[in-house]
């Protein structure tokens, strides 16, 4: 391909030469014939024949390499092959139009353009971008633009990012190019992209939408109108215009997303502050629209939003990594914004509170708008006084408002004045103080009003402590108010409730939230002194007594719920650490019953079912919503438990209660679908998939968690054995399906434990399941396979019928006894696990039988490995011990016999008098336990004949006879030589 450029180079050239020799021979000939050069023109003739020919013989050579090898290589099995060719033939009609730009090659574009690589698609999309960049190629792609638009303008939607950019990039240079060329359709499939999460689509996006609606105006007519008006910006319309489309975009409600997406682009007009102001103060103009309330809560927002911008100069959250580290210019950048939007609406700011102080959401987002303000200059610029203004005006919608967010912005903003380090701060708080002395003694007269009526209290009075308890509750929440003592009225109001009950929910859940921030505030004064225990020792039976009461409305239980985890966990034993031991008698332990009273709350109130809910929302308007609703604080509650778990605050036990829910699931489509369960239904996807992160709970330190690992899969095995199936032995049980979910933590055993557990499950198999093969038998079937996964590496496989037990087991020399190597082996794995005792329980219905071999009724040698009967072993322990004992007793009686008859006599008696029940106790009934013996003398194993060996080839390998292993070769029917 870069041979075929540099051609495509060459040809250009020539084709260059051979205009300017046309050029040259027509003016000569053009000439008089007094004045014309005959040799020259023979001259200029002879060279245009020489140039053409080299045109001729490059224009053939490019032929044969495009149609040899570009025709076949752009569609290339590799991706990278593809790209080239689609990178280079770009660069061809961009260097040479002429001759490439038209239908013949811009079609493989196009083609390409569906391309399954992103990185394919993305050159297809650079190499049309460089075309379009060119306004006098547009005639010649028309027909292409025509014919692919629809493809390019859905690649606004690729699923990789960076294609999707490219895509939005080239829709709008083909705007610039035609405005005609896009639908209005193709117009809004790229509009909603301002909203993306993706940063770069984002802005791409923007700057498509600024092209389109903010770069059409004309400006000496807009400057006109605006001198005529009396404004100072011509921006009017287009913030007018960008306000529509806000409002009009369906899909989302996000300002901040919007602003980030056009402040690269529009960024002159987003920091036109002076015409919002204009537009949100002014009296409307005769002929001129009157923005509607909605509109001008949307201008509001909006500015509010650009201000934030300009100030943090980073995106939103959701819209990059972080805070990135400003350049010098940038930084200079935001510091002028900030100087340019404090000085403007210190003087502005006052005169919008003032106009919309009685609409609540106006009010609450204009309050937003002083945290990014420089502070010092109000002092600097001398400006005390709009300072003042300010202040009351803020006074004003405090006191005529009670919704949360808006007392909230209030506080929010007078803590913001009282910084210490700004020398407004005297006067900042001398206004606070006054208007906080003001509002705690209207609540302690409404309070004596109310507890003296008691159930006499009419609407006025609960109003009254209700709307003053709302606003000092803001207020607490950011500035400390505890030399005003609100602890105490709050203390009154909730002893009552409790004792009389006929408080109102909302004063109790106000009381409850202000008493919890005078705690906190308590304990952040604790350098002058310590905090009273009382206080939090009362507010945590407050809660717990709320609790504790069924008929209260869910609103305070959820309340009193938060509120007393959140006090758990800030008194906590984690409270002394890091140095303060001398905080000691403040720490709070929950004793046995506020810890069941906290868990039968999360029983009673999180884990309700569905059928409830919908009962209880049935009629509303806006289900939905409130189901979503409801979901949120469902999953806050849940969370405030389990955090208490997680440090250590609550006893761990209190899990299982909370991990059995998950359970409820699968019991339930046990229930209706049995053993006959749709393994490919969503739900048991849902129960896998939780499986599988439960699992990754287990972490990558296998030994640490051996035991659970271990003790998971025995009560798992006995769980889907547990009841058997009605109709028969041969229909698969009730809870088999439970394997399939159990299979999910196999990989979380090691290799020897597989093993154990293997042979585990086949004592509570019969035959028959084993030979089972229909759906129904899957889920034993996969957690099987789960098993022998990873068990059978480097050894004999288990599923190979009689040739796996024709596999060598090789003669060792010097190798120790087989238990004394099995005990230093595990010796230093088990470790605890010898300590435990965990009783095996099999159900009677698959008891394995009881063996009856006449080895097993001899005495068992002294050497035999012996636990104390002091020392208690865990289940995986006694399984393995078991195994050990087993194999020592059949090696060691098999060493008696051979002393007293002979080693052939021996065998042969063996085999004829307990064949049967010595291969049941040797075997287990699994070839796998063969597998596990072979596993012992890996390390030792110095010959590895194939399995195509003969007989006498195999007989020429002398066995060791203190080795068990041996002497079940022999058992398994392989006649060798023994000397």
């Amino acid at each position: 391909m870069k041979l075929m450029t540099a051609l495509v180079n060459v040809a250009l050239n020539l084709s260059i030469h051979q205009d300017n020799t046309q050029r040259q021979y027509e003016a000569e000939r053009n000439k008089i014939a007094g004045k014309r050069a005959n040799e020259k023109l023979e001259l200029l003739l002879q060279k245009r024949k020489e140039l053409q020919e080299n045109q001729d013989e490059i224009e053939n050579m490019m032929n044969s390499i495009f149609k040899g090898i570009f025709v076949h290589r752009y569609r290339d099995a590799i991706a990278e092959i593809r790209a080239i060719c689609i990178e280079e033939i770009g660069v061809w009609m961009k260097m040479y139009s002429d001759a490439f730009l038209n239908d013949s090659y811009l079609k493989y574009v196009g083609w390409t353009l569906h391309d399954r690589q992103g990185e394919v698609r993305l050159k297809c999309l650079k190499a049309l971008q460089n075309l379009y960049t060119n306004r006098e190629l547009f005639p010649k792609l028309e027909l292409f633009t025509n014919r692919f638009k629809d493809r390019i303008v859905s690649m606004t939607l690729d699923k990789e990012y960076d294609v999707a950019v490219e895509a939005i990039r080239l829709v709008t240079l083909i705007l610039q190019g035609s405005e005609d060329a896009l639908s209005n359709e193709d117009c809004e499939n790229v509009y909603h992209l301002v909203y993306s999460a993706h940063r770069p689509v984002a802005v791409a996006a923007g700057e498509f939408l600024h092209r389109k609606l903010f770069s059409r105006h004309d400006p000496q007519a807009e400057e006109a109108l605006a001198k005529r008006r009396g404004r100072s910006s011509p921006n009017g319309n287009l913030i007018r215009m960008l306000v529509l489309f806000f409002l009009e975009s369906e899909l989302h409600e996000h300002a901040a997303y919007l602003v980030d997406s056009l402040w690269e682009s529009s960024q002159e007009l987003l920091k036109d502050w002076e015409c919002m102001t204009e537009l949100l103060l002014e009296e409307p103009v005769q002929g001129e629209e009157v923005l509607s309330d909605r509109q001008e809560s949307a201008l509001i927002e909006l500015t509010v939003c650009t201000i934030r911008q300009a100030a943090e100069a980073h995106p939103p959250v959701g819209r990059g990594t972080g805070k990135r580290v400003l350049t010098a210019k940038e930084r200079k950048t935001q510091i002028d914004d900030k100087n340019k939007l404090t000085e403007h609406f210190i003087m502005a700011l006052p005169m919008l509170l003032s106009k919309y102080q009685a609409d609540s959401e106006k009010v609450a987002n204009l309050l937003q708008i002083p945290q990014y303000f420089d502070l010092d200059v109000y002092s600097a610029g001398r400006m005390e006084k709009h300072l003042d203004a300010l202040l009351k005006q803020i006074r004003l919608v405090v006191e005529k408002h009670i919704e949360t967010d808006v007392l909230e912005a209030c506080s929010k903003t007078y803590s913001i004045l009282c910084s210490e380090e700004y020398t407004i701060m005297n006067r900042v708080d001398i206004a606070r103080s006054q208007l906080i002395d003001e509002m705690t003694d209207r609540f302690a007269h409404s309070v004596e009003e109310l507890l003296q009526e008691a159930e006499e209290a009419d609407d006025d009075d609960i109003y009254n402590v209700l709307s003053t308890l709302k606003r000092l509750t803001a207020f607490h929440n950011a500035h400390d108010l505890t030399r005003w003592d609100l602890f105490g009225n709050c203390y009154r109001l909730l002893k009552a409730g409790i004792e009389q009950g006929s408080m109102p929910e909302q004063i109790a859940v106000q009381a409850l939230q202000c008493s919890h921030y005078s705690i906190l505030w308590q304990l952040v004064k604790i350098t002058e002194g310590a905090p009273s225990k009382k206080q939090s020792l009362l507010c945590c039976l407050f809660t717990l007594d709320f609790l504790s009461n069924p008929n209260y409305f869910l609103c305070l239980l959820a309340q009193a719920f938060m509120l007393l985890c959140d006090l758990l966990m800030i008194f906590s034993h984690q409270l002394i650490s890091g140095g303060r031991e001398g905080l000691q008698p403040l720490v709070f332990n929950p004793d046995s019953t506020l810890q069941n009273e906290l868990l039968n709350f999360v029983l009673d109130h999180v884990f309700i079912d569905q059928d409830d809910e919908s009962q209880s929302m049935e009629g509303d308007e806006e289900d939905e919503a409130n189901k979503i609703e409801a979901l949120h604080k469902r999953r806050n509650l849940l969370a405030a438990f389990c955090k208490l778990i997680i440090y250590d605050i609550v006893d761990m036990p209190a899990a299982a209660d909370i991990f059995k829910h998950y359970m409820k699931l699968f019991n339930e489509l046990l229930q209706d679908q049995g053993p006959n369960l749709d393994r490919t239904s969503s739900h048991v996807s849902g129960i896998k998939e939780l499986a599988r992160r439960f699992a990754l709970t287990f972490g990558l330190d296998q030994i640490k968690t051996r035991e659970a690992v271990a003790t998971l899969h025995k009560d798992g095995i006995e769980f889907a054995f547990k009841y058997q199936n009605p109709r028969g032995p041969e229909f698969p049980p009730i809870n088999l399906a439970f394997l399939e979910v159990l299979s999910e933590f196999s990989s979380k055993l090691i290799r020897q434990d597989k093993k154990t557990v293997h042979s585990y499950l086949e004592k509570f198999m019969s035959e028959s399941m084993s030979e089972r093969r229909e759906d129904v038998w899957l889920p034993l079937i996969s957690y099987r396979n789960s098993l022998l996964t990873g068990g059978d590496e480097d050894h004999m496989s288990v599923t190979s019928g009689s040739s796996s037990k024709t596999g060598s087991v090789r003669s060792k020399k010097g190798r120790p006894p087989l238990h004394k190597k099995r005990i230093e082996e595990e010796s230093s794995v088990e470790g605890s696990w010898m300590m435990r005792n965990d009783t095996l329980q099999t159900p009677g219905a698959l008891q394995t039988p009881q063996l009856t071999s006449t080895v097993l009724r001899e005495n068992r040698p002294a050497e035999h490995i012996s636990v104390p009967p002091q020392m208690q072993m865990s289940w995986l322990g006694q399984q393995k011990m078991e195994e050990v004992n087993r194999k020592d007793r059949t090696g060691m009686n098999y060493i008696k016999s051979r002393s007293n008859q002979g080693v052939r006599q021996t065998v042969r008696g063996l085999m004829e008098d307990d064949a049967e029940p010595i291969f049941e106790d040797v075997m287990m009934s699994s070839r796998g336990q063969l597998e596990d013996m072979n596993e012992e003398f890996e390390d030792t194993m110095v010959i590895d004949l194939p399995p195509s060996r003969n007989r006498r080839e195999r007989a020429e390998l002398r066995p060791d006879f203190f080795d068990s292993a041996a002497m079940i070769e022999d058992e398994s029917g392989f006649s060798m030589p023994m000397f």
